[in-house]
């Protein structure tokens, strides 16, 4: 069993990345039952860095071998849900599958949410830490007659035409700017300007609502809690990070000022502003 752990684990700190589908095979909707939500919060909290595979970073995207894809197995009967992950390379091949995990729950949500927070309790026993490995290429041997090189290969640099950002951005606490440089059918320029943030320090509540995680809905994102549960549903505006804020018994706004985010909200007839922590 220890020998199996650990192979396990090794074979696992080998990869930088864990990309996680937002259908997985057998469902008719995005992130049916918040399957997706909940894998991706999962791997999250045991150290792994995981996206959404519409959602890679630029070096994932350029070198897919870097990540693992998650699938859902789903063995469910009438009376109970079975579910399991298996964790796939880039060649698709199998490199770690938890076991099954068991819910006799009636809601599909919840059974979903239970069994998969059973398999994953395999995670137990493995302590991931990505080792580099992926990111390191081998030299190319070239045979020449008599003559022996070795050519290291060298990654390819990418120098953009057009030197300028279509988008210039700065948002500190001392300033917040927008500028964009995209070019436009008309003439006319646009006089929408983000607003200057004082340097005044807000003063906040830490919010109870914990960690939420931001999905993207048409025209801004809902802000869902590890349960998975939506907490608040933000719309975007004209001005950069300034976001109308829908939720339960909840209207006002989310903005973010320097590093951190706010959620604003009239109570009783009086401002009341809370810190926000969320990953987008």
């Amino acid at each position: 069993m220890v020998s199996l752990v650990g192979m396990a684990q090794e074979q696992l700190n080998d990869y930088k990345y864990i990309i996680v589908p937002k259908k997985f095979d057998g469902f008719k909707k995005v992130n049916q039952y918040q399957t997706s939500t909940l894998v991706k919060y999962l791997f999250t909290e045991e150290g792994f860095q995981t996206v959404y595979e519409d959602e890679l970073p630029n070096e994932l995207n350029n070198n897919r071998c870097l990540g693992l894809t998650a699938n859902l197995v789903d063995d469910s009967s009438m009376f109970s849900t079975k579910t399991g992950i298996v964790l796939e390379n880039c060649n698709g091949q199998e490199v770690f599958a938890t076991p099954i995990g068991k819910s006799k729950e009636k809601d599909y949500k919840l059974a979903y949410g239970e069994s998969l927070r059973n398999a994953f309790k395999s995670f137990n026993t493995i302590s991931y830490s990505y080792n580099g490995k992926a990111d390191k290429t081998e030299p190319v041997t070239v045979s020449m007659k008599n003559d022996v090189k070795q050519i290291e290969e060298k990654p390819q640099s990418y120098e953009p035409k057009n030197k300028q950002p279509m988008v210039q951005q700065e948002a500190t606490r001392e300033n917040q700017s927008y500028k964009d440089n995209r070019p436009k059918p008309s003439s006319l320029k646009s006089s929408v300007q983000a607003p200057a943030v004082s340097s005044v320090v807000i003063n906040a509540e830490k919010s109870a609502l914990g960690t939420l995680y931001a999905q993207e809905i048409p025209n801004g994102f809902q802000l869902v809690d590890s349960t998975p549960k939506i907490q608040l549903k933000i719309f975007k505006t004209s001005l950069p990070n300034y976001f109308l804020a829908e939720g339960e018994a909840k209207n006002g706004v989310v903005f973010k000022q320097g590093e951190k985010w706010f959620f604003e909200q009239y109570v009783d007839g009086e401002l009341k502003t809370e810190e926000l922590t969320v990953k987008f």
